[in-house]
Parts: C-alpha cells; structure tokens; sequence
C-alpha cells in the first residue's frame, strides 16, 4: 500500500481521481517551467505520472535533469486544493510501451473533436509518448479553495524513501523548438481575451518548482500583476513562469510590490505549439504542423535507438483508475475548465 494512503480519504481520492494538474519543471537556466497536462497515478499510488509527446520532450530532459518537480491538484468548490512536492524518473526506454500504457490512461475521446478511432490512431506523433513518473516527497493541501488564505496542512514522505532514477539519457541533443515565439505584449492580450485562469509558479527554498493559481492577474506595462493567495506557504520571488492553461506561458522574475500585491516582470512569453491555437491539430495536425512533428519524432526515435511504436487497431482496455477519472469526467466539469468534449492540454 502506498504511503499517499496515510492522507485524509477526501484527498486521498481527489489524487486518485484528477484528471489535469499543473506541472511544474525546472529549466538549465533555473526557471520554474509549469505545463498543465493529464495525470495518471499507478495503480498502487506510489507514483503520480505525466507524460510529454516524444516529438516534444522538453519537460522530461528537464525532469531527467533536475528531478526536483511539483504537482498542482485542483477539485470542485468543495474538495481540496493539493500541492506536490515530488522526484521525478523519465520513462522512455521503451516507448512502444509508453504509447499503450498512455492509451490505456487517458483514451482518445476527449480530444477527438469526432473522428473514429481509425482515423485518431494515424497520429503516431502524437501516441509516442514518454512517460514522467513522480514519487511525492511533500504534499501540502488545503481543504477547499476558501481555505487558501490559511496555513496548508502537510504530509511528508518517511525518512530514507528511496525515489526512483530516470532511464538513461538517449544520445545526441535535443533541437530547439520548431514553433514559432511572438513579443510576449501580443501573447499577453491574447491571453487575457482567452479567459483562462493563470498559474504562477516559482522555485521554494529547497528548489522545487511549485505552482499555485492566481486569484487575479492585471496586465500592466512590465507584465502581470497578480493577486495570490495568503496561505501559500513557500516565497513568491525569484525566477518564475505564468501559464495561462499551458497555451500561453511567460517567464520572467516575480517581487512583492509596495501594495502588497506581486509583480511578474515578463522577459519572454515561450513558443506556441499549433494545436494550442487549434486543438484539432492534437490529432489531425496541419501539413505543415505534421511534417514538422514527424521529423522530430523520427530525430527522437533515433536518438534512443528505437522504432515508431506500432498504434493497435482497437484501443487498449482502460486501467482502473483511469475509469475513476472518467467517472469524474462524466459526472461534472472540475474547477480546472476540463469538459467532457474537450480535455487535453498537452502536447
């Protein structure tokens, strides 16, 4: 039984049956990089997984990297808010594997837009998944969001709990992104005109990256000003990034003000993956999107001496706590904004 069991059943089964959580990575340069994606715990909740499109693996080399990651895990109005902190192990030695493990967890449905499964699973750039798992190390939560403003209560992993090691590195180096980056000005407006809740996130003092959701955001000349909650126990200062549902993102370095409230001075917003501005293209990607895509996949293959996974005829059986997380799915959209028509956040 996984030590998680320890936590107070209400969040015990928030974890369990998440759907997205904000992920937070650290970059070579220091910068706490959140990407919001599905999770999937193991069956034995010893570890909470993500995963990263194998033409796309930045956050798993930043994971490989610096394991040091942090999990945001956000229910209803009435169930908890959940911060991890977690070690990291990159799983792409077999990505055959990965791509059915990854079918089994979250299906396609969700992100389908309506084409049958005949036609979802021609997109091998996107089944080739690697696999990021996160054994927690700390986890702070809060009752309810109208809790935030007070003190977190915290769980810590038992003294000497052996965290898990990354697959070896694969050759050669990863290629700079292939998307294109715009002044982070006109990232901004768009942005805000989205609607979309933000995320902040920053490194605490041990070096892990944690994110938290602003409680609101202006956008002023040097970047964002934010309004954060006061029970938020780690500093809100240093290198940090804001994500707006992981389709626009910006770094820069976040202060207190004078007023009390934060300031992120935006240095650069990152580059936008095509199926953020269209999420049709997660499996019915552009010529030009898809040509680049596959070029990188192969590139990638290659570098850890292996094939294109084989994409089955018929979707593998769904996992059992993956029919948890569509019973949540079906039941009612959670605070997060993910529906039942549309869910996937990540590339």
């Amino acid at each position: 039984m996984s030590a998680l069991h320890e936590l107070p059943e209400k969040v015990l089964r928030l974890i369990e049956s998440g759907v997205v959580a904000e992920f937070s990575t650290v970059s070579q340069a220091g910068i706490p990089i959140d990407t919001p994606t599905y999770y999937f715990p193991s069956d034995d909740m010893e570890t909470l997984d993500v995963a990263t499109g194998l033409p796309n693996p930045a956050k798993a080399e930043r994971a490989r990297r610096n394991p040091k990651v942090g999990l945001l895990i956000e229910g209803r109005a009435d169930e908890p808010i959940v911060v991890v902190r977690a070690h990291a192990a990159v799983r792409d030695s077999d990505i055959q594997a990965n791509a059915i493990r990854y079918l089994a967890e979250t299906g396609y449905r969700g992100i389908s837009h309506g084409i049958t499964w005949e036609k979802a699973r021609l997109a091998v750039t996107y089944w080739s998944r690697i696999i990021v798992e996160n054994k927690p190390e700390r986890i702070y939560w809060w009752d309810d969001p109208a809790a935030l403003d007070g003190p977190p209560r915290i769980w810590n992993a038992a003294p000497g709990t052996i965290y898990p090691h990354s697959d070896p590195a694969p050759s050669g180096k990863m290629q700079p992104s292939a998307w294109p980056v715009r002044a982070w000005q006109d990232v901004a407006k768009d942005a805000v005109a989205s609607g979309a809740a933000s995320h902040l996130s920053v490194l605490d003092a041990d070096g892990y990256p944690l994110p938290m959701r602003t409680r609101s955001f202006e956008l002023v000349r040097e970047g964002f000003r934010l309004a954060m909650p006061n029970g938020v126990p780690w500093k809100l200062e240093g290198k940090a990034s804001l994500t707006f549902a992981g389709f626009r993102t910006f770094v820069g370095q976040v202060a207190q003000d004078n007023d009390g409230s934060i300031l992120l001075r935006v240095e650069r917003s990152l580059p936008q993956h095509p199926s953020t501005l269209d999420t049709k293209q997660v499996l019915q990607p552009s010529e030009d999107t898809l040509a680049k895509a596959r070029a990188r996949l192969e590139y990638e293959a290659r570098r850890r001496g292996q094939s294109l996974p084989v994409i089955p005829l018929e979707p593998p059986p769904r996992t059992r706590i993956a029919m948890i997380r569509q019973a949540r799915i079906e039941s009612a959209s959670p605070i997060t904004g993910l529906s039942k028509e549309h869910g996937n956040r990540t590339t």
